[in-house]
């Protein structure tokens, strides 16, 4: 059974209209396909879905990623990579069934897999904790991208969380601190690390996987540091103010790409991801296999800090630093004293200004 968005009611209309005229003999009186009606009703279809997502607002998009049909990560896995084997726990506490993780291989080279599994069902959601990471879950991914920084191994990430798990154990157990620690291990490490976005990338529940070499997202994912609704219930105290929200946060792609916090989009089928996983699967494996490719050109310095540079850029101008060293090193590059006055001369007027003002009002006591 197919699950449609609110917004999809004219596509339920028309795909159930042509199931029933490809099998034409639930209907009393008609003995064969009409094959010319079928042709107009998919044409019908095909531009109904591209008005559609052509012109998705945030919110839209927001439920296009949580879609419960969307390719997860444990699919994607069985059918991107072969070898994989599963290996478990943080070796502290325990093992936490919300994220995968294990090394396999992708086109004949090995690789760290690490997948947020929300789950298929209610049973397997329930076990997988609907995504969302416990502290034992970040530390088994540190201990196993330690592991593969070890041994030269590339890293690839597939997010899809609502957030971490904001339950009162996990944080006894040190949650904050655990995401912290996961920033700085993949901040840290001198393979090429790639993180994609496949559904939800939540708050720091995502991000402590996604500081990585290239992060990527699908084209109807969503990336932001809070939910909608959480949002709109900090700012405006109604959660039902999700639309302004997620317009407000620029959670989608598109939005991202332009601001520089992603460097890539990866396109999905018309009408979302699950429409054609085969197409989806086939996406993904060539932006993977053309990032990996890209990295083997660098050499762990190299890799480490093109890393360090793509985050330090974010959300700064490029001031007084030209060059990419400058970021890395987090040093200043020595100016002319002239140049600086020059791009501070209203600063400069200002307080001249001011020592005026501080004269005359002395000169006249």
């Amino acid at each position: 059974m197919k699950n449609y968005l609110n917004f999809e009611d004219d596509i339920k209309n028309l795909e159930t209209e042509i199931e029933k005229l490809q099998d034409p003999y639930n209907q009393e009186g008609l003995s064969e396909v009409d094959t010319k009606k079928i042709l107009i009703t998919q044409n019908e279809l095909d531009k109904k879905l591209k008005d559609i997502y052509s012109n998705l607002d945030p919110w839209q998009t927001t439920m296009v990623a949580r879609h419960e049909d969307r390719p997860k990560s444990k699919f994607l896995i069985d059918n991107l990579f072969e070898d994989f084997i599963s290996l478990s726990g943080d070796r502290y506490y325990g093992e936490d069934h919300s994220v995968l993780t294990g090394f396999a291989k992708f086109n004949g080279q090995s690789v760290l897999v690490i997948g947020q599994e929300k789950g298929e069902d209610l049973e397997s959601r329930i076990e997988r904790n609907f995504g969302m990471m416990r502290p034992e879950g970040y530390r088994k991914t540190i201990r196993l991208m330690n592991l593969a920084n070890k041994f030269n191994i590339p890293i690839i990430s597939f997010i899809d969380t609502p957030g971490a798990y904001p339950g009162v154990g996990a944080e006894e157990r040190g949650q904050a601190e655990a995401i912290a620690k996961s920033i700085e291990c993949c901040m840290e490490l001198k393979v090429p690390t790639l993180a994609i976005i496949i559904g939800e990338g939540g708050s720091g529940g995502a991000i402590a996987l996604a500081s990585s070499s290239k992060v990527i997202m699908l084209e109807n994912a969503i990336y932001s540091v809070i939910s909608p609704e959480g949002c709109a219930s900090i700012l405006w105290r109604d959660p039902k103010k999700m639309l302004d929200a997620a317009k407000a946060m620029k959670l989608s792609a598109k939005d991202l790409l332009k601001l520089k916090i992603i460097d890539e989009i990866i396109l999905e089928p018309l009408g979302g991801a699950h429409r054609d996983r085969d197409l989806m699967l086939k996406n993904i494996g060539i932006s993977i296999s053309k990032n990996l490719d890209y990295f083997k050109e660098l050499s762990p310095e190299e890799i480490l800090n093109e890393r360090k540079n793509k985050f330090l850029k974010i959300g700064r101008n490029d001031g007084f630093m030209t060059s990419s060293e400058d970021l890395s090193s987090l040093s200043a590059k020595k100016t002319n004293i002239i140049e600086v006055l020059k791009s501070k001369k209203i600063i400069i007027g200002s307080v001249v200004f001011g020592l005026i003002l501080i004269i005359a009002a002395i000169s006249l006591i």
